[in-house]
């Protein structure tokens, strides 16, 4: 058996009821079977993360800080990690007036 560790950020951590949490799936298992597993614990991220059966656009798939495909196998110790799009912030602008002059 494999054990693969799932994060969560934002509202699907929300959903889930926790940001971090593990699963087992089989040896030959990819990441829609390790997903499933997932799912199959946290029922309420179902629809958050699919949309007519079919992983949404908006959710960001990872495994191992890479992105990652539904049909790429897992192995034992993997991180996958599901979080919605991030947007805003910015990159701050020194303030001329605020810069030390030597």
């Amino acid at each position: 058996m494999t054990t693969v560790r799932w994060r969560l950020f934002a509202d699907l951590a929300e959903v889930a009821g926790e940001r971090e949490t593990a699963v087992t799936v089989a040896d030959d298992a990819t990441v829609e079977d390790a997903l499933d597993a997932l799912l199959d614990n946290h029922d309420g991220l179902r629809t958050r993360v699919f949309d007519d059966g079919v992983l949404a656009d908006h959710v960001n798939l990872l495994r191992n800080g890479a992105d990652t495909s539904l049909s790429e196998e897992v192995s034992d110790g993997d991180e996958l990690a599901l979080f919605p799009p991030v947007s805003g912030g910015c990159v701050p602008t020194p303030n001329p007036d605020r810069i030390e002059r030597r």
